[in-house]
C-alpha cells in the first residue's frame, strides 16, 4: 500500500482538543486579513477561507456577533448571511466552474459543528469525482491549490 502524507489535516486532528476561545472571533480581532485568510468583512459578517477545505474555494461565513444558533442572529444578520453566500456561489461558478456548490450549517456538537459555539455556514464547490477513493478510503484530501492562491483568486469577488 502507498502512503499519501497530508501533515496539514494531523496539525488539524492535533489541536481540535487545544482551541481555546473562537477562531471566528480571533478572525474578527485579528488584523490581518491575508494572514488569516478573511476574504473580507461586512456590517454583520464575514467571510473567510476554511483552513482545511474539502475542496479548493471552500469558504464560510460566520456573523460579527458570537452565536450559536440561527434563531439568535438578528434579522439583518440572517439576511446578510443569505446575500453573502449567494455572493460566495456566484464567486466560486464563475472562478472555479464547478459542477455544483454545497451550502449548509451544522448547529450544534450532535449535528457535526467543529466549532459549536460560533455559526459559520459553508460554501463549498463541488466537481463529479471528488469524493474518490483518497477521501473515502484514504481519509486524506488531495487539494491541487494553495489556500494562499485560493486567497488571491477569490478576493476580488467581495471587494465592495
Amino acid at each position: 500500500m502507498d502512503f499519501l502524507f497530508s501533515p496539514w489535516r494531523y496539525r488539524y486532528l492535533a489541536s481540535v482538543r487545544e482551541i481555546e476561545g473562537c477562531i471566528f472571533c480571533d478572525h474578527l480581532a485579528a488584523a490581518d486579513d491575508a494572514a488569516r485568510l478573511v476574504l473580507a468583512r461586512y456590517s454583520q459578517v464575514a467571510v473567510v477561507l476554511n483552513l482545511y477545505p474539502y475542496t479548493n474555494g471552500h469558504l464560510m461565513i460566520f456573523p460579527c456577533e458570537h452565536r450559536a444558533w440561527l434563531h439568535e442572529l438578528p434579522a439583518a444578520a440572517q439576511q446578510q448571511m443569505l446575500a453573502i453566500a449567494a455572493r460566495a456561489e456566484s464567486a466560486l461558478l464563475r472562478e472555479y466552474r464547478p459542477d455544483g456548490v454545497n451550502v449548509g450549517m451544522n448547529l450544534g456538537e450532535a449535528a457535526g459543528a467543529g466549532i459549536a459555539g460560533h455559526l459559520h455556514l459553508h460554501v463549498v464547490p463541488r466537481w463529479f469525482g471528488d469524493s474518490n477513493f483518497m477521501t473515502v478510503v484514504g481519509e486524506t484530501r488531495v487539494l491541487p491549490e494553495d489556500l494562499s492562491r485560493t486567497y488571491q483568486r477569490l478576493k476580488p469577488y467581495f471587494s465592495e
